[in-house]
């Protein structure tokens, strides 16, 4: 079912009304609207296969290779499971995502589903350079030690890590804190998808939540923002369109039939008198 611009009016209705907050740092903003991941992939061609009327909502691309789950009744902390199906040489991979992990940051992750970057660049340089701390045993931490992010092997049997981040309370003692969010992308995940997703997470701009919305943790530092209510439902609506744009542009792409090669030329040379 493509994006229709009831949805996106009923996005604009919600936002329209709540009075901004810049809120920071990313990784204690809260969950957000979820719109920000679904609509973004309806407007790619992404269909739903799940019943309409149920509070689980799954989205299948296209090419039914990708299928991503949400889940608010989810028995585990992963209310949000994302799988590609393995195609050709290229291997099968699936990621998870806990309940306050940000739509906004997740949104990030699923767009470069439907327009990957140009570059594919380490995916530790965008916590660094965010000043969070790396060390050597392949762990970051965000300048308030409350997230984690975690390169390491699955078992001892396993010679591919695969990411882990986790965002906890203060730890009191040798104890860690209770558990905000977590996430999970599998040793397979592809490197420009990580990069992605902690590029997003990282990221020292405040993501912007209502009056009285919900965040991660009471610590978030929220202030009033200087863009209107209208802004940011404009800024959604840009997206949205800019998505749906590239989608049909790569969709021309593939289905554009390839230019024949030139013909040799079969003219005989005029003969000499």
């Amino acid at each position: 079912m493509p994006l229709s611009e009831r949805q996106l009016a009923a996005f604009a209705d919600k936002h329209a009304v709540q009075i901004p907050y810049d809120t920071s740092p990313r990784h204690l903003a809260g969950p957000g609207d979820a719109r920000h991941v679904t609509h973004g992939l309806a407007a790619a061609g992404w269909n739903t296969v799940s019943d309409p009327l149920s509070a689980e909502i799954i989205l299948a691309s296209p090419d039914l290779r990708h299928r991503l789950q949400f889940d608010p009744q989810s028995r585990t902390s992963a209310w949000w499971r994302l799988r590609a199906e393995p195609v050709g040489t290229e291997p099968g991979w699936h990621a998870e995502f806990g309940e306050h992990v940000p739509a906004e940051v997740l949104a990030a992750f699923t767009d470069a589903l439907i327009v990957p970057p140009p570059q594919q660049p380490d995916p530790w340089q965008p916590v660094t350079s965010a000043g969070w701390h790396h060390d050597s045993s392949g762990t970051a931490r965000s300048p308030d030690s409350m997230c984690h992010v975690q390169l390491r092997p699955l078992s001892e049997f396993h010679d591919r890590s695969s990411w882990h981040i986790e965002t906890r309370e203060p730890s009191h003692g040798e104890f860690p804190g209770p558990r905000i969010w977590d996430a999970y992308l599998d040793e397979n995940t592809p490197a420009h998808l990580v990069s992605v997703f902690l590029t997003a997470l990282a990221d020292r701009r405040p993501l912007q939540r209502g009056m009285f919305e919900r965040i991660g943790h009471y610590s978030a530092v929220q202030e009033p923002s200087p863009l209107r209510p209208q802004q940011v439902v404009d800024a959604h609506t840009a997206r949205i369109r800019s998505l749906r744009a590239q989608a049909r542009s790569a969709r021309r792409q593939q289905t554009k039939p390839a230019t024949p090669p030139a013909r040799a030329s079969t003219a005989q040379p005029a003969a000499r008198r």
